[in-house]
Order: structure tokens, then sequence, then C-alpha cells
């Protein structure tokens, strides 16, 4: 067990044999400051449009691999450790949501995402220091989960040139509309199991449709997971309300969700098309909120013919 990258949570850790992953990876690490913080991404090159890719709540930019690497004839996948995961620092303490460079967190209608370090406004800013530090022009957003919640972000304060943005079930929970469907003590569970060492069967209890090979890195990558960005994040599910900020995005936008997700309804996909019709929203049959592991073959195609409309 390594020294973990900086970080308020004293558990947080990086395994030597997580790190041994990079070496297989067909990607190079790149580094980003965003203020005092240090963000890892993985680029993984191609000629096409970059791609900036943002994981979810637990998910550090390698598990993301499986996808990243059937995209690169399209476009350049760059996979970001969004703070608190990976080997991306964590938020400095009493940090205070978007406050890059001394920058405004306001959002949409003055909406200010007062999230804290791990706020909406604070991953939003990192993100647009990912693109202008790596000198991406008009680049494409891809986002999952926790991931799709910061890209509506991004493309909403508009504060960087976009190309387009991919949502793949954005949690749609907040203030009025009911709590996160995984609970906060599931994660932490989970979180527990990897500071004392877990391995693909034990995480495959939780997760038994995904493929054995992105368990094992769920397993050796999951101890890189802030706690306290776990802890905030998920109450970010729950007092930041996603349709503060989805009617304000512009450019092309597609919306993806596992027909079998608990965090996309159907009713939430419908409020989705009502409140910004310019976006296309579909479905992915046979998956659920994982819908890249849970079915992943035909999630990749969704995503790719989402994408395609976009590439100019």
């Amino acid at each position: 067990m390594l020294e973990s990258p900086r970080s308020g949570s004293a558990s947080r850790s990086v395994l030597q044999s997580a790190l041994a992953d990079l070496a297989d990876l067909p990607a190079t690490s790149r580094w980003v400051r965003s203020g005092s913080t240090r963000l890892h991404v993985l680029d993984y090159g191609g000629g096409g449009p970059a791609l900036v890719v943002l994981p979810g709540i637990t998910s550090p930019a390698v598990t993301m691999d499986f996808v990243a690497r059937e995209l690169t004839d399209l476009v350049r996948p760059v996979v970001v450790d969004v703070r608190g995961r990976g080997l991306s620092d964590g938020g400095p303490d009493g940090a205070s949501g978007g406050q890059r460079d001394g920058g405004g967190s306001n959002g949409p209608g003055g909406h200010d995402g007062d999230g804290g370090a791990y706020g909406l406004a604070a991953y939003a800013a990192d993100t647009e220091a990912v693109v202008e530090g790596l000198g991406l022009e008009r680049p494409l957003l891809f986002g999952h989960s926790m991931g799709a919640r910061i890209a509506a972000a991004v493309a909403a304060r508009g504060k960087v040139a976009i190309g387009g943005s991919v949502l793949a079930d954005p949690p749609m929970s907040g203030p009025g509309r009911g709590p996160y469907p995984t609970a906060l003590e599931a994660f932490l569970g989970q979180l527990a199991e990897a500071e004392r060492g877990t391995d693909a069967e034990e995480v495959g209890r939780s997760w038994p449709r995904w493929p054995r090979r992105e368990r094992e890195l769920r397993a050796r990558w999951l101890s890189s997971c802030d706690r306290d960005a776990v802890v905030a994040t998920h109450r970010g599910f729950e007092t930041e309300d996603f349709f503060d900020w989805w009617p304000a995005v512009t450019g092309p936008t597609a919306l993806l969700y596992g027909a079998e997700s608990p965090v996309v309804t159907a009713a939430g996909a419908a409020q989705a098309r009502a409140s910004l019709p310019s976006a296309a929203v579909s479905a992915v049959p046979g998956a659920g909120h994982m819908l890249f592991w849970d079915n992943p073959s035909v999630a990749l195609d969704a995503l790719r013919a989402a994408l395609r409309p976009m590439l100019v």
C-alpha cells in the first residue's frame, strides 16, 4: 500500500497492484492543476476530437478503460480521475465550490451550487481546468452518473467551449424528489471492504452482472476513493437539483439511461425530454444504472450512436 494522494481522508490509499494496472492501458497519464488541486487524467490519444470522460461517484478513471478503448476510432478519450478518486488530490479542507483561480460558482439562474469542495460547481471548475490545461478545442463531454451531472453543469456554465455532451444515467434525485436510490451506507460499506482488502468475488456480491475484469479493477482501485468525497457527493445527489442545470445545457446533447435503472425513471426521462426538447433521450435495454457494466455491447453501441452526430 502506497501513500494516498493529498486528501482529507486518512484511510484513502492506492495499492501497488492498482498502479500496475496502468502499465496495461493504451493511455498516457497527464496532470492538470485546478487551483491547488492536482488532477490526473488518462489520455487515450487518437485523431478525432477530444472526449472528456467523467466517471461516477466511486469510479476512478481506470475503471472506464473498457469504455474508452472502444471509442478511439471516433474520438480521443481523456478520462478524468475526478477529485478525491484515483490519483487526483482530494478537495482542500474548507474549500467552497467552484473557487478555481478565485472564480465565482454561480450556475444558471444564479444557482450557486454551494456544495463545497465536492459540489457540482467545484467539479465543473475542475473539468474546465482539464479542458484549458490540456488545450482541448471544443471537446465533447461524456459523463456517467455523478459524471453526467458534472457534464451538465459544465455545459450549462458555458465557461469553456464544447462540441456536445452525452449524459449517461444522471442522478435526478434532489430537493423535493426523494432520496437517491442507493443509500450512503451501501457506499460506505463497500469502501470499508476496500480499506481492509477486497477481491472480485466480494465485489460481485454487490455487482453480480459485471464482467470479472471490471470487478477486479474495482477491487484494486476502490480504496483510492476519498470517504469525504463520497459522503459529500452523495449528499449533493439529494441537495443539488439536476434540473437546475439541465434546461440550460446548450449544444448537441444526448441522455442515455438504463431501461431498468432506478436512478432515471420513466418519469425522470419524461421530465428530461420536456425540459430540454432539443436533447435526444433514449433508454438502453437490459441495463440498470451501471449500464456499461450491465450490458456492455449494447450500451457502447448506444454511446457511439449518440456521439456520431456530434463529430465534426
